[in-house]
């Protein structure tokens, strides 16, 4: 597997495929033809039918500007395209054209590019499953946190420090904000009302959901709004872990090395996902998404609480096995609706999971690796409509 920083990065939301993928490879097609006076993309599949709502028209004008940029959205022609996120750029110089790239956005700010092979960045992870990291683990006394180090080298800890101080900045920021949220749906941002408005009976449960939600609903907003986040893994999932690390460091007054070690843990549950299934809504529908962020929440927590491994692996097994089916419905394309409160209510699952692996991890009967093939295949059965195109359900229900 590769490094977990391929699981956490900072950009602008709000989609790692929609537009941090996008913008990615427009930068690297402009840099390969510095003679183009014109440009042509052409976007496919879910970036065609939900692009204007997650604004990867916006990105790739602004990044290959000054150079003009004419971007046509097909939304008919499906069934050759190699992923479901596929754009084909066009270069052009005193009318001739210049040369062509065919991109596949692939989730979490990644890209593949038709007919050159991957970018190689390095293999850290010989382990592939979580049942090879756990033996290991065990056979070498070491937690997770230990193993990510022992792979990636002590460089991944100044790392995670920056990613950490990201999230807590978009947690932060969105708390400040109020107003609507762009894109016409006329979404009013909620975290500030919820972090300052209590119950009238605040009790201890009350008030931890409140903080919970009113965190992923701040850095939500952010990433709706354009705003700085860090994929976990992907921008429209991005509020689940800073939401429930927030809460927890705040109420247990853990040390920042403390989230650190949560986070390198999540970032293996995380890659897993990532290597042997999917993070793209496109491909898996949101189960891929907001089911993966739970699952990597719930290792975070079991991690920051000191539990076994085996207590880890099954908090995230039921984070992850009951977002099964989960769709991609957005409405309108925007990361909004059901988006914002879909992390909400998987950083309070997130909680819950890790709660009843507290207790119950000896009775476990379903594996993580099982219920990430499960995932894989139940996204691959999903009606293509459930799949980040807003052509079904909440999206195609909406207004009707």
């Amino acid at each position: 597997m590769k490094s977990i920083r391929e699981i956490y990065k900072i950009g602008k939301g709000p989609s790692s495929s929609h537009t941090m993928g996008p913008e990615r490879a427009a930068k690297l097609f402009l840099d390969e033809h510095p003679e183009a006076d014109r440009f042509e993309i052409m976007l496919y599949g879910s970036l065609a039918k939900t692009g204007r709502g997650h604004g990867t028209d916006r990105v790739i004008r602004e990044t290959l500007s000054p150079v003009p940029a004419e971007i046509c959205f097909n939304e008919n022609d499906t069934l050759s395209l190699p992923h479901p996120n596929t754009l084909d750029f066009t270069a052009f110089s005193g009318g001739q054209k210049t040369g062509e790239m065919r991109v596949m956005s692939i989730g979490g700010g990644d890209i593949r590019i038709e007919g050159r092979p991957e970018e190689e960045s390095p293999e850290l992870y010989a382990e592939q499953s979580f049942a090879e990291i756990s033996a290991y683990c065990k056979a070498n006394r070491l937690r997770l946190s230990d193993y990510v180090e022992l792979r990636e080298g002590k460089g991944i800890w100044d790392y995670l420090y920056t990613v950490w101080n990201a999230m807590q900045d978009a947690v932060n920021e969105g708390l400040t904000r109020s107003g609507t949220l762009p894109g016409g749906l006329g979404v009013e941002r909620k975290a500030q009302m919820l972090y300052h408005q209590r119950h009238m009976d605040e009790r201890g449960a009350t008030r931890e959901n409140r903080l919970v939600c009113a965190y992923a609903f701040a850095v939500s907003e952010q990433n709706a709004d354009l705003g700085t986040i860090v994929t976990a893994p992907t921008c429209g999932s991005c509020g689940v872990m800073p939401a429930v690390l927030r809460y927890m460091q705040d109420e247990k007054r853990m040390e920042d090395k403390q989230i650190l070690r949560a986070l390198a843990a999540a970032g293996i549950i995380g890659n897993l996902v990532k290597t042997n299934a999917s993070v793209s809504g496109a491909q898996c529908g949101c189960q891929a998404e907001i089911g993966t962020a739970c699952s990597m929440a719930s290792a975070a927590l079991a991690e920051l609480f000191e539990m076994g491994i085996d207590q880890i692996e099954y908090a995230a097994e039921v984070a992850l096995e009951h977002h099964l089916g989960l769709t991609c419905d957005p409405i309108c394309g925007l990361v909004q609706i059901p988006c914002i409160e879909r992390n909400a209510v998987a950083a309070m699952r997130a909680i819950n999971a890790v709660r009843i692996a507290s207790f119950l991890s000896s009775t476990r009967k379903i594996s993580f690796d099982m219920v990430v093939k499960t995932m894989y295949q139940t996204g691959m059965d999903l009606n293509r409509i459930y799949r980040e195109t807003s052509e079904g359900g909440l999206a195609r229900l909406y207004g009707h």
